[in-house]
């Protein structure tokens, strides 16, 4: 089911012209360098995070990035479920975190190992934290 509405996706022209921006709103609204969202994005061109950002619809997404980007969204999703304010739900990422899996840092440390598996990770974590409320 996931891999078919993933090729889905990938075939839809519009999908880059209306998923980077929000991504990238997300990104602007957690205050993250562009060395941090080319990490986060899984990107090593800085030229390739300008061009999608001045020219998203003519970027090409992947399977990756799409990946990437639910994780994404479903962090700032779950952040905002979680917080009452958005200034709080938007520097949960800056703060330092004693749970375990943080082990005291921010969770931008960890996402920052760049990893598909810790985005997914973060973003797990946010889920099982609200479901637990």
């Amino acid at each position: 089911m996931a891999l078919a509405n993933t090729k889905r996706l990938l075939g839809r022209s519009g999908v880059p012209k209306r998923l980077l921006p929000t991504i990238f709103r997300v990104l602007a609204t957690w205050q993250l360098s562009d060395a941090q969202q080319m990490k986060l994005l899984g990107l090593s061109d800085g030229n390739i995070l300008w061009n999608w950002k001045e020219n998203p619809g003519n970027a090409e997404v992947s399977a990756e990035l799409l990946v990437r980007s639910s994780c994404i969204l479903g962090m700032y999703k779950s952040l905002h479920l979680l917080f009452p304010t958005q200034s709080n739900a938007d520097r949960w990422l800056i703060t330092a975190n004693d749970n375990a899996l943080f082990s005291g840092s921010t969770p931008i440390d960890l996402l920052m190992a760049g990893g598909l598996i810790d985005l997914s990770t973060v973003r797990d974590y946010l889920e099982a934290v609200r479901c637990e409320r």
